[in-house]
C-alpha cells in the first residue's frame, strides 16, 4: 500500500522537479509519520486527506493569518487531528510532548 500522493492544488505536497520538496528534516518526519501510520492503516488517506483540506481551509479563511504560509505546518496538524479523532493521541498528549521536548538542550539525542 502506498499513499497517493498525486493530488493537485494547494493540498499537493511541495515539489521541486517532481521530487517531494522538504526544507527543514521535521518536514520530513512528519511527512514520513503520516504515510506509515496510513500504511499501517491507522487511518484511511481520504480521511487525512479531509484533515488537511480543513486545516488549509481554516487558515486560508483567517482575517489574521498566523505568519508565513507552511504546507508540513499544516500536514502534521491534519495528521494530529486525525489521530486525535480516533482517539490514539490527543492533542493534550501531543502538546505536553512537544512542550518537555522544547525544554530539552540543543543536540541532546546527538552522543558526539
Amino acid at each position: 500500500m502506498t499513499a497517493p500522493l498525486d493530488f493537485d492544488g494547494v493540498v499537493a505536497p511541495p515539489r521541486a522537479n517532481g521530487e517531494l520538496l522538504f526544507a527543514e528534516p521535521w518536514q520530513s518526519r512528519a511527512f514520513g509519520m503520516a504515510v506509515t501510520l496510513y500504511e499501517t492503516g491507522a487511518f484511511t488517506w481520504p480521511r487525512f486527506q479531509a484533515a488537511l483540506i480543513a486545516r488549509i481551509g481554516a487558515w486560508e479563511n483567517a482575517a489574521d493569518q498566523d505568519g508565513p504560509w507552511s504546507y508540513y505546518d499544516h500536514w502534521l496538524g491534519a495528521l494530529e487531528d486525525v489521530l486525535d479523532e480516533q482517539g490514539t493521541v490527543s492533542h493534550d498528549e501531543v502538546a505536553i510532548r512537544a512542550h518537555a521536548l522544547t525544554r530539552l538542550p540543543t543536540g541532546h539525542d546527538h552522543h558526539h
